[in-house]
């Protein structure tokens, strides 16, 4: 249900864009944060205002934030070297102008198609024509698109694709072809920006807990895969695997930590605090403040302990206010992650921020 995501982002983007410590815990007042702390930029309403608010929020309660764009990309464009969609252009200058300067920037691209077995799509809906993944003609216009995109933002991080190792598990044919593309892509915007941390994204609920019959070894070779890059980027939401008590997270965190030898970097995260029910999906599960809590402290916990490079908490609000107006066919899923802010959706603090608060102190 995951994968679905990135349909329920294109719809908001062009929404907005067109109109206490426990024992054996240490205490973060008493270190020396060695990890940067944020968010992304996603509006908890979907006005101007919301927007506006979710910058200022970001501004004064981090110092790190992401523009997570897993959105249709102007393949046509870039390769008949055409006109760029307006959709596409106004949205970019739209966060570009929002830009927070005292922060360092993670910029997230989606290479990836919303069940995350293909390309992206187009602006028109429809997928590039190419006879292989790595087609030069592909390498060079996703080059392009992240070019522009890095020339705008001037990110600190660039995680040049999304769950990469859904790829893996939905379409393995495609595999070899995935990685020739993106190592094109990546020598290339090495090449121009070689100080620029570049990484591809995975989902450790996936990676830990893949489902298939050949999981393990297809986890064993994403491993390999993220082992070989500047960072290991990590999605994670323990609750869509049904994790809400601290020796579950543990468990990720062990496998996390005993497989991965690079810098590791949460691109994205969350944890609902409220019942999740949602009957059209099957799903009923048991949510608070305080699993929620446990989850953040853990977390942090393990981002000082094993030195991240930065932690990103997908929504800092609850988004109620933006989900009412979403169409029916894309409420359901995006209930998923409603309730997984720091914040609920009149703005009172959770204990989840309380703890955040507790280890953020620039």
């Amino acid at each position: 249900m995951y994968i679905y995501r990135i349909a329920l982002c294109f719809f908001v983007i062009s929404f907005l864009w067109g109109c206490s410590v426990e024992e054996g815990i240490q205490d973060p007042t008493e270190l020396q944060r060695t990890f940067k702390m944020g968010f992304t930029s996603w509006s908890h309403g979907p006005n101007w205002e919301d927007v506006n608010e979710t910058y200022s929020f970001l501004a004064t309660q981090a110092d790190s934030y992401t523009e997570h764009l897993d959105s249709p990309i102007p393949w046509k464009a870039w390769m008949e070297n055409g006109p760029l969609p307006t959709t596409f252009t106004d949205e970019i200058a739209g966060r570009v102008s929002r830009k927070i300067t005292s922060s360092e920037l993670v910029l997230t691209v989606g290479l990836l198609n919303s069940d995350r077995s293909d390309l992206a799509l187009d602006y028109d809906g429809m997928p590039p024509e190419y006879d292989r993944m790595d087609d030069p003609a592909i390498a060079q216009a996703y080059f392009e698109h992240l070019k522009y995109l890095i020339e705008l933002f001037q990110p600190h991080y660039l995680i040049m694709a999304i769950e990469v190792n859904e790829l893996k598990l939905h379409a393995p044919e495609k595999w070899e072809a995935y990685k020739a593309l993106a190592d094109v892509v990546k020598t290339n915007i090495k090449a121009l920006y070689p100080s620029l941390k570049v990484s591809e994204s995975i989902s450790l609920h996936n990676l830990h807990d893949a489902p298939g019959t050949k999981a393990s070894e297809a986890s064993q070779e994403v491993i390999a895969y993220i082992n070989q890059m500047d960072f290991a980027a990590l999605s994670y939401y323990p609750f869509l695997k049904n994790q809400h008590a601290k020796n579950e997270f543990q468990l990720t965190f062990d496998f996390l930590h005993s497989n991965i030898t690079v810098p590791i970097a949460f691109v994205e995260t969350g944890q609902i605090a409220e019942d999740l029910v949602v009957p059209a999906l099957g799903l009923s599960m048991q949510g608070n403040e305080e699993t929620q809590n446990n989850y953040v402290e853990t977390l942090l916990q393990h981002a000082q302990d094993q030195n991240y490079e930065f932690v990103t908490w997908w929504a800092h609000r609850d988004f109620d206010a933006l989900w009412e107006t979403f169409p029916s066919e894309v409420k359901d899923i995006g209930q998923l992650w409603r309730d997984t802010g720091l914040l609920d959706e009149t703005g009172k603090e959770r204990a989840s921020y309380t703890t955040w608060r507790h280890w953020y102190q620039p």
